[in-house]
């Protein structure tokens, strides 16, 4: 913990692409502004981006700073292992995807009451415990996206767990699904320091809808996304958080206003409440478009796209939505309607998001006949 320089970290989920690959030049210019600012946490898992994140960082960060210039996270994902036999190979490859010998912290990841069971069944915290005496792994944490209640058994029964990464942000923070508010108040009962995750949901926070909008602008005191990350930043135990940043533009925008960070300001979260009444009323879908839903999806349906154009449709009225739909995310297949209601996609969902009912919403937008 006593390497981390300041409470921002660089998540490894969003890079800017050049079709299927990351865009490795614009992903330098950006790691070495967020390190020139002073800035050294950086977040990666094997599954983001189809394995290109671990590879990216090794391209763009471990290869290029030396290991004492930056605090490296990874996970330890439910599908990469079947036995406990299989642990320690696959940290072994993560390692060298990554360029490093050992990582700052280790995660459970995406720990739940469905995965919970394996990760146990198949000795995985006792084994990220062993990597952490061996010196492989200097912390061992978890991120989660569950109930309060499952939180609270995880952390009792492993209280040598040394951090939490949480989904926290202003609209999730009383959401009956995400509990960003429940989860916090127990890692704080357990004395666990929070790292957060999408703190600006997905880019949702950034993009507001346009009376949204407003209320921040009137402020004419930073970005939209510069309100929400500050929000999360400012609640007592919260360690890190996280901006799975896309552009440069990104990286500068945040740097300027968490270089010297500065909690909300009553003006500021009464401004922020309004926002929340404003996103409560109306019909979107919480998407954050982690992705993990597509990978096993059989009919190959972009579904974090599809639901963007839905939102899209929904806050800004936007008519283009129905070009997008039928001309960029469709044109080869993949459509809403063609969904088979498997229920793979709802069951690795961190939202808890009914998909397959909103794909019949979607197919009943963009695919009226006549």
């Amino acid at each position: 913990m006593e390497k981390i320089k300041k409470n921002l970290g660089f998540g490894f989920m969003r890079l800017p692409m050049q079709g299927e690959e990351v865009d490795l030049a614009q992903t330098q210019q950006m790691v070495d502004a967020f390190l020139a600012a002073g800035f050294n946490y950086f977040d990666t898992a094997h599954g983001y981006l189809d394995g290109r994140s671990e590879t990216a960082l090794k391209a763009c960060l471990t290869s290029r700073y030396p290991r004492e210039d930056y605090v490296l996270t990874n996970k330890l994902t439910a599908n990469f292992f079947k036995t406990e036999a299989d642990i320690r190979p696959f940290f072994e490859s993560q390692l060298a995807a990554c360029g490093v010998d050992d990582f700052d912290f280790y995660l459970m990841h995406a720990q739940s009451m469905k995965n919970f069971e394996h990760f146990k069944a198949c000795r995985a915290y006792e084994t990220a415990f062993a990597l952490k005496a061996e010196g492989k792994v200097r912390h061992v944490g978890i991120s989660f996206h569950d109930s309060a209640e499952m939180l609270d058994r995880i952390l009792t029964e492993y209280p040598q767990l040394e951090a939490v990464q949480l989904q926290f942000n202003y609209v999730d923070y009383d959401d009956p699904a995400v509990q960003s508010r429940r989860c916090y108040e127990v890692c704080r009962k357990h004395g666990k320091p929070v790292i957060v995750m999408e703190p600006v949901k997905g880019g949702n926070l950034a993009d507001l809808p346009e009376d949204a909008a407003a209320v921040l602008d009137a402020l004419h005191g930073g970005s939209s996304a510069s309100y929400a990350i500050r929000f999360a930043a400012g609640f007592p135990g919260i360690r890190m958080v996280l901006s799975g940043m896309s552009d440069l533009r990104q990286v500068e925008d945040n740097i300027a206003f968490m270089r010297d960070f500065k909690p909300l300001d009553e003006t500021e979260l009464a401004a922020v409440k309004r926002v929340q009444e404003i996103f409560r009323s109306k019909s979107l879908i919480p998407c954050t478009a982690c992705r993990y839903c597509t990978a096993g999806c059989p009919q190959h349906i972009s579904i974090p796209d599809l639901f963007a154009v839905m939102n899209a449709k929904q806050i800004h009225r936007d008519w283009n939505a129905d070009y997008y739909y039928d001309e960029i995310y469709t044109k080869s297949g993949g459509r809403a309607s063609d969904c088979i209601r498997c229920g793979k996609c709802e069951k690795v969902c961190p939202q808890h998001l009914h998909i397959r009912d909103l794909l019949a919403d979607v197919a009943a937008e963009f695919e009226k006949k006549g």
